[in-house]
């Protein structure tokens, strides 16, 4: 008898991902291509981004039929939008439910839809090890990436994960920020991995970053302004580059104390793509101390692994 796999399929406005996870709960393929964007440009447009998923998604499925040779398909999930609320929708999500409905009509098999804010969660957790162990308990969440800056407080159910809303940013998400910067500085898009390799090379003290957080809620508006400011001061780019992940750094931080205030113990776990970041990873884990949970970049960027555990997870409990 053939074993049981379980597949993912999610299409943000970044990337166009597939995973498969197998009957353990082990990722066995994770495959994922970026969207393209244009020089000098910082993001795509909505109908861009469907007609760029629409390139990416065959190549992708004939990597998911070689990953799942040999196994037996029960089930398929993808993100109908970004967050589990009434009004949140992106077109770009439309082209999962295609390849998804394909695959469950082609296979004859269930479909299940999650957010994709309930994928990144999941996987970051997969990608820190703590899946298993965070099972049954709430703990707390930040999503952060280009499209969301949000504190999350996140009860597991047997077929979902229960996310609560607790703060997050007011205006620009951190992700933006980086990636305006970045593109102000010449950096390709997206401009995080570019903008870390940068701040690594800075050699000079990082001026106080002037962050404005009120509990939980934060403004990051201000960090373009102030960092293309200290460029235009220094021409300094490695210095702009450690001056921004400072501000975000100190932002979570400011923040994650709040999420914990009432609740000391509560275990935090960070992901979205900006998580993917070691320096800010390294400074919050210096700050906050023991239960901070960061995950491999491959789980904390855009990908599909979360919501193929999500896919087992509901197929599982749904038997």
């Amino acid at each position: 008898m053939r074993e049981a796999c379980y597949i993912g399929i999610d299409t943000s406005n970044y990337t166009t991902s597939v995973a498969v996870a197998n009957e353990r709960g082990d990722i066995i393929a994770n495959l994922k291509t970026p969207l393209p964007v244009k020089e000098g440009e910082r993001g795509l447009r909505q109908s861009d981004a469907v007609f760029a998923h629409t390139k990416n998604l065959p190549s992708l499925l004939d990597g998911l039929r070689d990953s799942i040779k040999g196994l037996s398909p029960v089930a398929v999930c993808y993100s109908q939008k970004p967050r589990n609320a009434k009004d949140s929708y992106m077109p770009c999500f439309l082209s999962g439910a295609v390849a998804a409905h394909a695959i469950a009509a082609a296979l004859d098999i269930p479909i299940y839809t999650c957010s994709h804010q309930e994928g990144h969660v999941m996987a970051a957790l997969y990608g820190a090890g703590v899946l298993e162990a965070f099972s049954d308990k709430p703990f707390g969440a930040f999503h952060v990436s280009g499209g969301t800056t949000e504190a999350l407080f996140v009860i597991p159910a047997e077929d979902a994960l229960d996310i609560r809303l607790l703060g997050g940013s007011a205006d620009l998400h951190a992700g933006q920020a980086i990636d305006r910067i970045g593109v102000a500085m010449g950096l390709p898009f997206p401009c995080g991995p570019h903008l870390e390799v940068l701040a690594r090379e800075n050699t000079k003290k990082i001026p106080k970053p002037r962050i404005c957080v009120s509990e939980i809620t934060c403004h990051l508006s201000g960090l373009e302004n102030l960092a293309l400011k200290l460029l235009t001061d220094t021409g300094d780019k490695p210095l702009v580059a450690a001056y921004v992940l400072r501000f975000i750094s100190d932002t979570l931080f400011v923040m994650a104390k709040h999420v914990r205030e009432g609740n000391p113990d509560l275990p935090l776990v960070f992901g979205g793509g900006v998580m993917s970041n070691r320096i800010i990873a390294a400074e919050l884990t210096a700050k906050l101390g023991r239960d901070v949970y960061f995950s491999a970049p491959a789980f904390s960027a855009d990908n599909a692994a979360g919501v193929a555990l999500l896919c087992r997870k509901k197929a599982k409990f749904l038997q």
